[in-house]
């Protein structure tokens, strides 16, 4: 599908411009708009600025999602503390905890951070980059509105449920793995049906068990719960699909039972037939490295893995192998003087809120 690439610091511009419109303190901007652009300069554009719209800027419009985040630490100790964040801004609560979890490692070596009430964080791989920077090694998790089924079940019940972990490593990228349980997400099945593609057999199942591959069908049937995602590993137990399921378990309970929060089908964003909150849990450890090591010594021998994995044999056919990190480092690399890229749908969406925030002026950038 054709696309049109427009700058990082137009689609910066704009996005700040609009966030502050819909009541978003400057402040809080900045670390949302991060937070998004982040994502497409690492070409995870099922999290970056097209969601802007739909995940944020409506629900902010819906009354069901605060604009002004003011998050409160509930319980706190040396190493570890609990956030709610009063159904305010996911990446605004997400990166404070984050921050603090980081400050806590400094002084005692490790430090982890639980939040209630939160939203939509958008990439998780953003908070474990933070632990990066500061030589420590960042884990995160969040739950989600039910999209999962079980093993053996057709019921979503699970949230995409990511487990991201990020290492240092002395390459010019970090080691990071930041993907959801399931063998894929929602954002990626709207990017599919932005484009019109259909989804691969194995992704999706209806209430037969049998896969679904119309990606616009399949986005209105999650929401009515007709279908769900299958995690890591697929259907059934042949090909180990009890393995994502059971990690997407593991996320769910160390984003809610920690920090008393709700889970499964209490995040499901409806009840009594009306819109509510979705009040995501979250999850953030920092790990300092030189607590343990150097971290020097840690950076190599982690690259020195890394190098190993990519340099091993081969299947035929395939000119290279990658470890987790690589590719968005590359993405980067291409996309960094072209932006990022705009299929006609989402340029018209995109036209539509210069409108709605007043921002006539960017109109020129999504014609």
């Amino acid at each position: 599908m054709e696309r049109k690439f427009i700058s990082f610091e137009v689609i910066e511009n704009f996005s700040m411009a609009a966030i502050v419109k819909a009541g978003i303190p400057r402040e809080d901007a900045k670390i949302i708009s991060d937070v998004l652009i982040q994502a497409d300069k690492f070409g995870i554009d099922s999290h970056g600025v097209n969601r802007l719209k739909s995940i944020y800027l409506d629900r902010i419009k819906a009354g069901i999602l605060n604009p002004v985040t003011k998050y409160t630490i509930v319980k706190e100790g040396l190493t570890t503390a609990v956030i709610d964040g009063h159904d305010g801004m996911g990446h605004v609560i997400a990166y404070n905890a984050m921050n603090l979890a980081i400050e806590k490692a400094k002084k005692y070596g490790m430090g982890m951070v639980v939040a209630r009430n939160s939203s939509h964080y958008g990439i998780a791989g953003y908070y474990a980059m933070m632990a990066i920077r500061e030589n420590m090694i960042g884990i995160t998790g969040t739950n989600a509105r039910p999209s999962i089924a079980p093993t053996f079940g057709v019921e979503n019940m699970l949230g995409t449920n990511p487990l991201t972990f990020g290492m240092p490593s002395d390459e010019p990228f970090p080691f990071l793995l930041d993907c959801a349980t399931s063998i894929t997400q929602r954002g990626k099945i709207e990017l599919y049906a932005r484009e019109g593609k259909e989804l691969p057999e194995g992704w999706v199942i209806d209430k037969n068990g049998e896969s679904k591959t119309n990606s616009r069908e399949v986005l209105d049937d999650l929401i009515a719960g007709r279908t769900a995602l299958t995690p890591l590993g697929g259907i059934g137990e042949d090909t180990a699909g009890y393995k994502g399921y059971g990690y997407a378990t593991v996320v769910e309970v160390l984003s809610s039972a920690l920090q008393q929060g709700t889970f499964m089908k209490m995040i499901l964003g409806v009840k009594d037939g009306k819109k509510v909150p979705y009040s995501l849990g979250h999850f953030f450890i920092a790990v300092d490295i030189s607590a343990f090591t150097d971290p020097d010594y840690f950076k190599k021998t982690t690259g020195d893995i890394l190098r190993e994995l990519r340099g091993s044999e081969k299947i035929p056919g395939q000119d290279r192998i990658y470890t987790a990190g690589e590719k968005e480092y590359y993405i980067w690399l291409e996309r960094q003087n072209k932006g990022v890229p705009f299929n006609e749908q989402l340029l018209e969406e995109f036209r539509g809120l210069c409108k709605d925030y007043n921002l006539e002026e960017y109109l020129h950038y999504f014609s």
